[in-house]
């Protein structure tokens, strides 16, 4: 039996785990859950961005494809917008709870993911032409950035930082909610809405915290290799980043969005 306080000692454990990402797809469990294999055998971080940027590649297809019809059409095919933005959200928490599944459903969310980002980019495009470019380009550069940034050491993923991003991230979710509960009774929050200055700045602090998410990732999918977690969780490293990415490129459209259209 556990003593007083050893299980207070387990929960501390516990709750300092919990803070290892603000992504809900990379979670410390998702790596000290798994028993660790033989070296052949194992994740590696270069397996990892393989995976990614496989992931990635389906997802831009996918995207082309609506992005197409779309042109070709003049009108959006919204059955496969909604399809992919379900069927990605399904696919979604099937990956999570069930992590070894990975190598199939990462490829298929990316793929459906794709479809709903080409329509919403289709959309945006359609508005502010030009706009996808610059939102691609703002993405990955970041992405860029950041993992130059980590790997030298410039950034560090210190309990603080992680603990700061947590929470942030936490409390973007929430505002979020209210909003798409809000705007069942045709009540708008103007703070996520608004192209004034305050929408701007919190579009902006959405962007910076989405962005310091990738950090969180990189830390997480480098410890996970250092553990020697199984080989199918680079799959699921590959899908932790993809959520994080498809994050920031709708945060960015919308700041973007929000700038273009005062003037």
């Amino acid at each position: 039996m556990k003593t007083g306080s050893a299980k207070q000692e387990e929960e501390t454990m516990s709750a300092h785990l919990a803070l290892r990402s603000g992504n809900p797809a990379l979670r410390a469990n998702t790596f000290t859950r798994v028993p660790p294999v033989a070296d052949h055998e194992a994740m590696t971080i270069g397996g990892t961005v393989n995976k990614t940027a496989m992931s990635l590649a389906i997802l831009f297809v996918a995207a082309m494809y609506v992005w197409g019809r779309g042109a070709a059409t003049g009108q959006l095919p919204m059955a496969w917008v909604l399809g992919g933005f379900i069927g990605g959200f399904v696919v979604a928490l099937v990956t999570m709870f069930k992590r070894v599944w990975a190598p199939y459903t990462t490829p298929l969310y990316a793929g459906l993911q794709g479809l709903a980002l080409g329509g919403i980019s289709f959309l945006f495009e359609q508005s502010y032409p030009g706009i996808v470019a610059q939102a691609v380009f703002l993405t990955f550069g970041t992405l860029g950035a950041l993992l130059l940034a980590y790997r030298s050491g410039l950034i560090r993923a210190t309990e603080n930082f992680k603990l700061g991003v947590f929470a942030a991230t936490g409390g973007i979710a929430v505002v979020y909610l209210l909003s798409f509960v809000m705007g069942f009774f045709g009540i708008n929050i103007p703070l996520i809405h608004s192209t004034g200055t305050f929408g701007i700045l919190f579009s902006l602090f959405v962007v910076v915290i989405a962005a310091l998410n990738l950090v969180l990732d990189f830390d997480f999918i480098e410890e996970g290799a250092e553990r020697g977690a199984p080989k199918y969780m680079e799959w699921y490293g590959a899908f932790g980043l993809l959520v994080t990415l498809v994050w920031l490129y709708l945060e960015i459209l919308r700041l973007l969005s929000k700038l273009q259209s005062r003037r």
